[in-house]
């Protein structure tokens, strides 16, 4: 299996049926622990803490990064020293392979 992080996102019209529970489950095992299904299964999360507005904007930046060379966008929320990421292929109402590219790609970030 090649390793999430050297795969790139492939377009998602819809038209293809979410991940199954187990097979996301299975991808979870090469993210970071933090990451956490939702418990319907359709979503991932992660949340992380910085010192700084200065740090949360640049790991924000460096996300944004990601999301536009992959052409897949996570929703993003951030404040003064923190982040949480989510992620969905909203053309399908819930998660694909892409997600878990992106988070890949994430767990990198220095």
């Amino acid at each position: 299996m090649t390793d999430l992080t050297e795969r790139h996102c492939a377009p998602c019209e819809g038209g293809v049926e979410p991940l199954a529970r187990d097979a996301a489950l299975a991808l979870m095992k090469q993210l970071d622990a933090a990451w956490a299904l939702s418990e319907d299964g359709r979503s991932i999360r992660r949340a992380w803490q910085f010192r700084d507005f200065y740090r949360t904007m640049s790991f924000v930046n460096a996300v944004a990064h990601i999301a536009n060379r992959e052409d897949h966008h996570p929703d993003i929320e951030a404040g003064y020293n923190y982040c949480r990421l989510r992620y969905s292929t909203h053309a399908i109402g819930g998660l694909s392979e892409n997600d878990f590219i992106c988070a890949a790609k994430i767990d990198r970030l220095p």
